[in-house]
């Protein structure tokens, strides 16, 4: 089985079109200061298996079912292709204030604005 479908099997669907087609061509992807604009292919299945189970997360922050997380900026806020329903809009959430904000139209969208800005904090 390959690591893709590993991946889905694991998370229980389909990676998004777009991010499935960049993990086939390099896993991740590393953006400003060394921080994972979009991560390999396992730390997507651990990260969004550990927000869909961990008891404490549960309890502070609003269910993360519906987001696909992929990336971060290296300070705690993630990036999340939208599951449920299923769109190419991209979302950062704000793990300090437990906010969900649209960020980009889609993948493709998201990597030029983060690479264009020069920095990791560029959505805010």
């Amino acid at each position: 089985m390959s690591a893709l479908a590993d991946a889905e099997h694991r998370l229980g669907s389909e990676l998004p079109a777009e991010l499935r087609q960049l993990l086939q061509e390099s896993n991740g992807i590393i953006g400003h200061t060394a921080v994972d604009a979009v991560w390999p292919v396992e730390q997507i299945v651990e990260q969004n298996l550990l927000f869909r189970s961990d008891s404490s997360f549960a309890e502070l922050y609003m269910p993360f079912d519906a987001l696909l997380f992929f990336g971060d900026n290296g300070g705690g806020d993630q990036f999340a292709c939208v599951q449920t329903p299923r769109r190419p809009d991209i979302f950062v959430w704000e793990h300090e204030t437990d906010s969900r904000r649209w960020a980009a139209r889609d993948l493709r969208d998201y990597l030029n604005r983060s690479f264009a800005r020069g920095s990791d904090n560029w959505y805010q």
